[in-house]
Parts: structure tokens; C-alpha cells; sequence
């Protein structure tokens, strides 16, 4: 009896660790150009146009010859001091997962780089499941007109909550063969 009871607080840790690895989104910095000082990207309008969450994978990519990543407090973030950066990354294909919510700053430390733009303000929001509860659903006093279909950006989330159940269905089904092997 205590191995079926190993067994299935594995399942359940495998399968609470596989949901929450898919909510995580990856965010390349800069998108297509990456982390660079050419093409004047804006990063500014970068960070503002997307949604950051704890969990949440930052992907910086860049010329390891040219360019650098610094993980810098705010003050530092302002002046352009790499001086003693919190972090430095230096691979050209550097990933940050994000852990805990605020504003996290990043820089290039090469002189002249973070004078020119290359910045980020990386804002990070709570994680969706954290935010506040929904207000409950009243019935409205006028019928509502029907909502038109779900538009192609509706896919991601059923796709997201497919996956969950598929990790679930197949957590439950090897739990259920372990199990019935050992009665």
C-alpha cells in the first residue's frame, strides 16, 4: 500500500510540474532582430506591447562579439551603469526565467549601447491564475446579442487547456495500469 501511495504522489507531482511549465510563455527581446543596436529597434515599445508573467522565459539573442546582457536595478537601468550589474549574460543566446513580479532591467553593458537604446523594462504581472477572482455573472435585464465566434487568437488557450488534459488523462490512466498490476 505505501508504494501505490509513492506512486501516485509522483503522478501527482509530475502532472501539477508539467501545468505549470504550460503556462510559461518564451518572449524573445526584440522579436525578429533580437538584441541589438541595429535597425533602431525600440524596446520601449517592445516590452509595452506584450504581457509578462512570473514564469514567463525572456530570450535575448545577439552577437556574443558585440553586445551583452546586464540585469541592472532601476537607477542603473537610468544612468546606463553596468558598473555591478545584479546578473551579466554573455552567451548570445541567453535565457532569464522570470520569478517573481515588478520591473526587472536589463542593458547592454558595451559603452555607448544602452545610451543608444539597447534597454529593456521587462514589466511582470502577477501569474493569471493569481489575479484577482472574477465578479460573478448576474443575468442581464436586456438579452445580449451572440458573441461571433472565437477568432484565431483563441486557439493558444484551448490548445494550452487540450494539453492539460492530455497530461492529466495520461497521469490518471498509469496510475490506474500501477495500481491494477499491484492488487
Amino acid at each position: 500500500m505505501a508504494l501505490v501511495v509513492r506512486v501516485f504522489l509522483a503522478v501527482v507531482l509530475v502532472v501539477m510540474a508539467a501545468l505549470k511549465v504550460s503556462h510559461a510563455a518564451v518572449h524573445k527581446v526584440g522579436d525578429s532582430a533580437g538584441w541589438t543596436t541595429i535597425g533602431g529597434v525600440d524596446y520601449k515599445k517592445w516590452a509595452a506591447s506584450k504581457t509578462f508573467h512570473v514564469g514567463d522565459i525572456i530570450k535575448f539573442e545577439y552577437n556574443s562579439q558585440f553586445h551583452n546582457v546586464m540585469h541592472v536595478t532601476h537607477p542603473m537601468y537610468q544612468s546606463c551603469n553596468a558598473s555591478v550589474p545584479l546578473d551579466s549574460y554573455a552567451t548570445g543566446n541567453d535565457t532569464i526565467t522570470i520569478t517573481t513580479k515588478g520591473h526587472h532591467f536589463f542593458i547592454c553593458g558595451i559603452p555607448g549601447h544602452c545610451q543608444a537604446g539597447q534597454k529593456v523594462d521587462i514589466n511582470v504581472l502577477r501569474h493569471p491564475s493569481a489575479a484577482a477572482p472574477t465578479p460573478a455573472l448576474a443575468s442581464p435585464a436586456v438579452p445580449v446579442a451572440h458573441a461571433p465566434a472565437p477568432g484565431p487568437n483563441m486557439a493558444a488557450p484551448l490548445k494550452s487547456v487540450k494539453g492539460q488534459f492530455v497530461v492529466l488523462g495520461l497521469a490518471i490512466a498509469t496510475l490506474a495500469v500501477l495500481v491494477s498490476g499491484l492488487a
